[in-house]
This record gives C-alpha cells, sequence and structure tokens, in this order.
C-alpha cells in the first residue's frame, strides 16, 4: 500500500482516515479476484471469527467455515467442551446446511425455540431419519404453542438426491417454486438440507478444509495456567489452529506461553497477540508466533482506550505490524475495529492476511446468544466483551469468591450490549456476502487479482471527517 502523491502522514490512522484511489485494471470480475490466504490459517476468504464467548460456536464456526472463513472458540470453554464442538463442526457436510429436525409428536413451541438457530427458517420433520415434512415459521403462527407438528407440517415435500451439483439443486427448487428443501441420500435418509441462496453461494465460495477435506475450525488458549497441556489437547482434538490470546501480549508471561506450547511439540499454525508495534511482533515472532494479532482497544466491546489511554489507532497499527511480520516471513492478522465492508479491504490493503470480526457478527442467528425482543418487538442478541466484568466472571468461576470479586473490579469492556438482528441481513453468511462482495470490488478498482497483489497495488490518501461523511449513503433525502 501507498500513500497517494507520497504524502505519509505523521501520525497514526484509522480505516476512516483513509480513502482508496482506483488504479488502472485489467481485472473485469469480481469473480476473477482470488481472496484465498497465504498465511497457513487454511481460510480462502480473509475472514477471521474472533474468539469471542458471545459470537464464536460451533453453529457459527460450521458457517463460516463453509463459506471459506474461520471461527476461534474462545479460551474460557472447557476443553472436553471444545472437543465436542470440533468434532461436531468436523463431521459437517461442505455443501448442504444442517437442518434444524424435529420429530411429528414435537410441539409447535418446540420448533418456535429451534427456528432461530438456523437462518433458513426451516425444520425437516423426520421419522427414523427420512424427512416426512417441513415446517416454517409462517405455519406456527397463530398455532397454539402445545399443538403437535404433524398437524401443522406441510407434507408436499420436494427432495434433491445426494450429490446434486449446486446449479441443478438451485434449478430444481426455482422450477418448483421452492425456498428450501432436504437432501436425501439412496436409501431415502436426511443428509442435510439446501436452500437456493445456499446452492448460489456454494458456487461462488470454496469451504476451508483440513487436510482431510472436513472443515475448519481453530480454538483460543490464555496465558495462565499450563498452557503447554491445553495446546496439545486442543490439537489432539482437531483444532487447525492455535490462538494464544491475551489483551496485553507484548509481555512477558505471553512469550513464556508461546515457548510453552511449541515446546509441546504443536504442529499446526500458531496465532499470538494482542501487539500493536514491530518491536512486539518481533518478540512474539521469536518467540515462535507463526501470525501476529494486532489491535488494543479498536473493538465495540472494548473500553480499554478510555479507561487506560492505551491502545493505537488501527490501520497505523496494521501497517506497521504488518511490515514487521513481512520483514521475518510471518503476517499478521487485523483484530477489531471493522465495521463497514471498506475496513476489511483497508485491512488487506495495508498488509493484513486475514480479518478478524467480533461484535459485527454478534447480531446473527448463528452467535450462541438467545433471540430476545426489545420493548419494540426487535430482535436482537446480547454480545459483552471479554475483559468485562461477565466474562471474567465466567472465566474464574472455579476460584474463591474473594478471587472473583478483586478481579472483578478491574474490567475493560462491556458486560451487556445489544446487536440488533438486521432483518434484511439475519445470518452471518449474508453478511459475509456484502463483505466479500466489497472487497473482490475493491481489488478490482486496485487491479489485483489476490490479497497479494491487493496489497501492492492499493493506493490510499487521507481524507477529513467531511470527507468521510460525504461517502455514506442517504437513505433518505435531504430537503
Amino acid at each position: 500500500m501507498r500513500f497517494l502523491n507520497g504524502l505519509e502522514p505523521s501520525f497514526d490512522l484509522t480505516y476512516d482516515d483513509v480513502f482508496m484511489v482506483p488504479s488502472r485494471s485489467s481485472v473485469t470480475s469480481r469473480l476473477d479476484v482470488d481472496l484465498s490466504t497465504t498465511d497457513g490459517s487454511g481460510t480462502t476468504i480473509p475472514l477471521v471469527v474472533a474468539n469471542m464467548t458471545a459470537i464464536a460456536g460451533r453453529r457459527m464456526a460450521e458457517t463460516v467455515a463453509r463459506r471459506g472463513g474461520l471461527v476461534v472458540i474462545p479460551q474460557d470453554i472447557p476443553v472436553d467442551i471444545v472437543a465436542e464442538v470440533i468434532a461436531d463442526v468436523k463431521s459437517r457436510h461442505l455443501v448442504y446446511d444442517t437442518p434444524i429436525s424435529v420429530k411429528p409428536h414435537h410441539t409447535c413451541g418446540y420448533a418456535l425455540g429451534l427456528l432461530p438457530k438456523r437462518a433458513h427458517g426451516a425444520a425437516i420433520v423426520q421419522v427414523d431419519d427420512r424427512p416426512v415434512g417441513i415446517v416454517t415459521e409462517a405455519d406456527l403462527v397463530g398455532v397454539d404453542r402445545f399443538t403437535q407438528l404433524s398437524e401443522v407440517m406441510s407434507t408436499e415435500l420436494l427432495t434433491i438426491p445426494e450429490g446434486t451439483s449446486p446449479r441443478d439443486a438451485f434449478a430444481l427448487l426455482h422450477d418448483r417454486h421452492r425456498k428450501l428443501a432436504p437432501v436425501v441420500d439412496a436409501d431415502g435418509h436426511l443428509v442435510g438440507l439446501v436452500t437456493r441462496q445456499g446452492a448460489l453461494r456454494a458456487s461462488l465460495y470454496t469451504p476451508a478444509t483440513d487436510a482431510q477435506g472436513r472443515l475448519r475450525i481453530a480454538a483460543a488458549v490464555g496465558i495462565n495456567g499450563d498452557v503447554a497441556a491445553k495446546a496439545r489437547a486442543l490439537v489432539d482434538a482437531g483444532a487447525d489452529l492455535l490462538v494464544v490470546d491475551t489483551a496485553h501480549g507484548h509481555q512477558d508471561k505471553m512469550i513464556d506461553a508461546l515457548r510453552a506450547v511449541r515446546s509441546a511439540g504443536v504442529d499446526v499454525p500458531v496465532v499470538a497477540g494482542n501487539v500493536v508495534s514491530a518491536d512486539g511482533v518481533r518478540d512474539l515472532v521469536e518467540a515462535g508466533a507463526d501470525i501476529i494479532k494486532v489491535g488494543v482497544g479498536p473493538g465495540a466491546m472494548c473500553t480499554t482506550r478510555m479507561q487506560t489511554g492505551v491502545g493505537r489507532p488501527q490501520l497505523g497499527a496494521v501497517l506497521e505490524c504488518a511490515a514487521a511480520a513481512r520483514e521475518l516471513g510471518k503476517h499478521v492478522w487485523a483484530d477489531g475495529g471493522v465495521r463497514h465492508p471498506r475496513d476489511v479491504a483497508l485491512a488487506l490493503a495495508a498488509g493484513a492476511s486475514n480479518v478478524m470480526i467480533g461484535s459485527w457478527f454478534a447480531g446473527t442467528l448463528e452467535s450462541p446468544g438467545d433471540l430476545q425482543r426489545d420493548s419494540d418487538g426487535r430482535a436482537y442478541k446480547e454480545s459483552f466483551g471479554m475483559a468485562s466484568k461477565r466474562a471474567v466472571a465466567n472465566r474464574t468461576a472455579g476460584e474463591s469468591s474473594y478471587d472473583r470479586a478483586r478481579k472483578a473490579l478491574f474490567e475493560e469492556g462491556i458486560s451487556a450490549a445489544r446487536m440488533y438482528v438486521d432483518p434484511a441481513r439475519p445470518s452471518v453468511e449474508d453478511l459475509i456476502d456484502e463483505i466479500i462482495s466489497g472487497v473482490r470490488s475493491s481489488c478490482t478498482y486496485a487491479g489485483a487479482r489476490s490479497i497479494a497483489e491487493f496489497h501492492d497495488r492499493a493506493v490510499v490518501g487521507i481524507q477529513s471527517s467531511s470527507g468521510y461523511a460525504e461517502g455514506r449513503p442517504l437513505h433518505q433525502s435531504w430537503s
């Protein structure tokens, strides 16, 4: 990335402070752009879901990996539970969605509790692993909650044979005027579910898979306790990547933790952070990190900068850290501060190999929290920062009440925030579509066919706050 007219700033910048200038381009289509990364993470789109308890769970991990991204399971989840999540995600189909499965005798209330767990908005009614009906939210409107599903389900089933190509599956659904259909094997057993949108996405995205062709998933460890043993257990459970994570990554305990992980013979890529300086990058790489996580304080749930004054504008931090990592043959992830597709593109232009997203994905149907509604009926999910009092209380549940109370005094995050579900984009896949469409388009404006070319070719300038405001769309007239 270079600055317009060679005018490099003498101060650090945020994503809002810059704009990208179009360059002469021979790239004629967004689909000519390859967004796969070369940092060893195995992602085919440069998106990683942050290891936050309110965001990163098994449904999120499965869905994001199917589209080429990666989810990091948080460090405060017990290892045996993480192992179950890893096994569950790796058992999922690379193309077909995982259906919500119910029985004919289940009640409408039971189904209503499950439907928000998946974005397709339907449950497959099955007997002996064979689909016998479909129930959607529309079928349950105005129906007594104790009514059995056998009384309201639709039995006019269109089933799609396993192995049908995404293009042919889309054509079948379109011709039969269906939004979705169960997928069955040769014996009629339920294999998965395909939607029109899912069929389209299957032709646009490449899943992030391991050497055995299974969906990829990452897991985090902290810097306290027996880090080596936990890291070894997570890798043995099938984690494809480890994140050694703490808010202040440039400290001796992080370096000791990294050395411990490496001494345990861990043979997967190791990410460490967070830091915001070239010195931090060098020290963590020397201790054994393959990828450095960059960002202190830019996250929506983080209060570190207001509490402590510590942090650094994110674009400036990514620029410096990425340059230092590149000199050492390593990579950085830009962690936090992205609120629009443009921010993701600018992080990649600054040299990040992947961009971590947290709160932006909290208000989606795939995040772990229960769907709630405010007084106006708007759907939302609760999110919280991983240095908040709420997260600390969860993380220290096994300690004495006195020690827990002491640690709860020191919080640097929001404990409860409402992240509203966008009715037009309720799924994380909808947001991925929006982000990747923007990033692909940014690459075509720069004349780049890959992330590496994008970093080399991107030209940015510095703008005023009114310059940024000028670029914002207006959803109603200004007169």
